[in-house]
Order: structure tokens, then C-alpha cells, then sequence
């Protein structure tokens, strides 16, 4: 069972969802996957993935979850991670989202849809109660970090995801745009 969250302004349409869309198609296990749109308010967006998590997974046996998050869904991935003692596998993650996202504010769209969207101190207050200082059995946890990433600095996150499995891409960029060359390692370890 897979959840994919996306990252800030994104949506169910960027080219990484749609891509692990088409792939969990093509492979028959289209209902083994959920990628919802996550909502503005971070509580908002933590309860509709747990609600998605607690779906795709209805015996409550998260150990054959794995959480994917993209950017600001790796820190929800996280989140999750250690709240339920699923799988994680970050993309580029956000690692101090309350800090990086606080020069955020206002309202702009979304990315994929034009849809507008609103970031407020409410919100990154909402972020900083999702921080979890301690990570526990990093074994359960993949990250893919993109050395040229231009919004997140790739050395916060393989301080701060020491231990993980760990695909280090020299160059790339935040959108982490070689994603469909991983998926079959990604894939990989939805399965250990």
C-alpha cells in the first residue's frame, strides 16, 4: 500500500503523482495507491493522510504502508512515519518546513491548477507541531536527495535522515525530475 503526498502548492497532478499513477496502473495495483490533494492547512492536510493511511490499510497493520512525500509531503511523510511505524520514502524533503515555509505567507495558486491557495502564521504554527525531533528505525526510511536541489539544502536532509537508505543525485533539481528512472527502486522498497 502506497500514499504519495505532495509537496507546497502541488496537487494530485504533478508529474511525479501522475507518473507513480500510471506505473501502479500498468502493474494492476492501481487500488494499492492513494494520492490525494492535500488541503492549505497542514492539520487539515495530516487528517486526510491518516484517514487515506487508515483506508488503504483497514486491518490497522501499517506495517505494509509506505509513505512517499515529495518537499513539504517528506515532512508529513515523517510525520506519519513515526506515527504509525510505516515505511517512508522522502523526495527533496522539506526538513525545517516551519522555517523555510515562514517566508511563504500570503495567499498565490496552486502550481498544476491555478487554484488559489493561502499560507498563513496559523499555518506555520500547525507545521511546528508536526516536528518530530526524534526518528526512530531509520532503516524504515529512503531518501532521495538532489545535490543541486535549488529550494532545500540536500545536506539538512542526509544529516537529518543519517541512516536511511540514501540515493544521492549529483545535479538534479527540487522537482526531482529523474523520479520516473527511480520508481523501480522506489518500488523496491515498498516491498522489504
Amino acid at each position: 500500500m502506497i500514499l504519495y503526498l505532495h509537496g507546497f502548492r502541488s496537487s494530485s497532478l504533478s508529474a511525479k503523482s501522475q507518473q507513480l499513477q500510471r506505473v501502479m496502473a500498468a502493474a494492476g495495483r492501481a487500488g494499492e495507491l492513494a494520492a490525494p490533494d492535500l488541503p492549505d492547512d497542514p492539520r487539515a492536510a495530516i487528517e486526510l493522510a491518516l484517514a487515506c493511511a487508515r483506508q488503504l490499510c483497514p486491518s490497522g497493520n501499517m506495517q505494509d504502508l509506505t509513505v512517499i512525500g515529495s518537499s513539504l509531503g517528506g515532512y508529513y511523510a515523517t510525520w506519519l512515519k513515526e506515527e504509525l511505524d510505516c515505511k517512508a520514502i522522502l523526495i527533496n524533503p522539506a526538513v525545517y518546513a516551519v522555517r523555510d515555509l515562514s517566508t511563504q505567507l500570503g495567499h498565490t495558486q496552486k502550481f498544476h491548477n491555478d487554484a488559489p491557495f493561502s499560507f498563513t502564521a496559523r499555518s506555520v504554527r500547525a507545521l511546528a507541531t508536526l516536528y518530530r525531533p526524534v526518528l526512530t528505525r531509520m532503516q524504515r526510511y529512503y531518501l532521495l536527495a538532489c545535490t543541486a536541489d535549488e529550494v532545500l539544502d540536500w545536506q539538512e536532509m542526509t544529516q537529518r535522515y543519517d541512516g536511511a537508505h540514501l540515493t544521492l543525485v549529483q545535479g538534479g533539481d527540487h522537482a526531482f525530475s529523474m523520479f520516473e528512472t527511480h520508481l523501480p527502486s522506489i518500488l523496491d522498497f515498498t516491498r522489504l
